[in-house]
């Protein structure tokens, strides 16, 4: 029988953290995202709790692309002694999302309410619905010299 003690003094992600530091993945996290239609618009959610929106993220198009980056900073400074659950990651974070060709800086807006970041691109779906193609049905054109069987 194992037992799991939800108290250590131990944290329980530093054996995991050390394995990413070792193989030399970047630090930090991954905040999850949300993407949903609204009408023509595209309507981007980042779930961004505890940061300073102004001081701490960045939302830029680059490259064709949405891009959000940021960091969740530590700025605890005391020890705090006796035992302590950690599951909050800090670091810098980066999310990139494909855009149409046609949308520009101007049809980008952010805000930031209650740690969620919301980025709404105006017209991303513009002209994206499906369009018919007419097929021809009649009878293919013939090269010149070949005579029609009839």
């Amino acid at each position: 029988m194992s037992t799991l003690s939800l108290w250590t003094r131990r944290d329980p992600f530093a054996e995991f953290d050390a394995l990413f530091r070792a193989v030399g993945e970047p630090r930090g996290f991954v905040p999850a995202a949300e993407i949903e239609r609204d009408g023509d618009d595209a309507v981007v959610r980042l779930e961004l709790p505890g940061l300073d929106a102004e001081r701490d993220v960045t939302v830029e198009i680059e490259g064709g692309r949405l891009v959000v980056r940021g960091e969740r900073r530590d700025e605890r400074t005391e020890e705090r002694g006796g035992r302590s659950l950690r599951e909050v990651r800090y670091g810098s974070f980066h999310r990139s999302f494909g855009l149409p060709e046609h949308v520009t800086a101007d049809d980008v807006s952010a805000s930031y309410d209650a740690g969620v970041l919301t980025v709404r691109v105006a017209g991303a779906h513009a002209g994206s619905g499906a369009r018919r193609i007419p097929v021809n049905t009649g009878t293919p054109a013939i090269e010149s010299g070949e005579q029609a069987a009839a």
